[in-house]
């Protein structure tokens, strides 16, 4: 059973959402963050929160698709902290709409996805994760640091009308445990890395909450609990599977019983 107290957790999109609650809920059991985020005002509010509630942190402006921006979060932690046992690449984007359109009278198509739509959510949501969970593992590796890469996917993995680009890149990150565990356990450090992926549902934080009301409606009469998952409901999960080193591998749905699949 590993403690989160004294630990070392690596965020990204840490300024925000499941990212900024996972940070919050590391520093809460007596953990230090690294958080990474592109926006810098609000990378700096969320290190302001973090550190009036006691929290040990330190921040990088990264964007997730530049190789040295992530060099820079892994090497951040390592310099200030000296190691790194926690990985959570939670930054990512939704850029959705349908890859082509037909006209309703006409029956021939008369739109299609940009292609700078598709490659945008690929670049962050597939690329971002692979840079930051190298560069972190090879620091963990180098430092002989142990603990837990924490990926996060989504329900939308499954397959959802309209989000080509999105549910492409969230089944790619859940292939990706089984992948990084093989690749780990070859080499003889599949005790001390383990690598996982957290499937959220539809998640309540501001994307959600500035949505249309009535679209709000019909989204929470889906989900079988009745409302949306919280952001800290996420964090705690992932303080779960970092504490129980049997966890390694797997996709661990947290979604309210929401199986969205094909129908979304």
């Amino acid at each position: 059973m590993l403690e989160i107290k004294d630990s070392v957790a690596v965020i990204t999109g840490g300024a925000r959402g499941i990212g900024f609650a996972i940070a919050e809920y590391w520093v809460k059991q007596g953990g230090k963050v690294v958080i990474g985020d592109i926006l810098a005002d609000l990378l700096q509010d969320a290190e302001k929160k973090l550190k009036a509630i006691g929290g040990e942190v330190a921040t990088v402006v990264c964007n997730v698709t530049k190789e040295e921006d992530c060099a820079k979060l892994a090497d951040t932690a390592i310099e200030k902290f000296g190691k790194i046992n926690m990985v959570v690449p939670s930054a990512g984007i939704i850029k959705d709409g349908m890859m082509v359109t037909p006209d309703k009278e006409t029956g021939k198509v008369k739109s299609k996805m940009p292609l700078d739509q598709f490659k945008m959510v690929i670049d962050i949501n597939i690329t971002g994760v692979f840079l930051t969970i190298r560069e972190c593992a090879e620091g963990m590796i180098n430092n002989k640091c142990k603990g837990l890469i924490c990926l996060i996917s989504s329900t939308g993995s499954l397959g959802t009308a309209g989000q080509i680009n999105y549910s492409s890149t969230k089944a790619a990150v859940s292939v990706m445990p089984k992948v990084v565990t093989a690749e780990f356990m070859r080499r003889g450090l599949g005790g001390q890395i383990r690598c996982v992926a957290i499937a959220p549902g539809y998640v309540n934080t501001d994307i959600l909450k500035n949505m249309d009301q009535g679209a709000l409606t019909k989204i929470k009469a889906d989900i079988p609990i009745g409302r949306l998952v919280e952001p800290e409901e996420i964090a705690e999960l992932a303080g779960a599977l970092y504490r129980n080193e049997a966890m390694a591998a797997e996709v661990f749905f947290i979604s309210g019983g929401l199986r969205l699949g094909s129908r979304g």
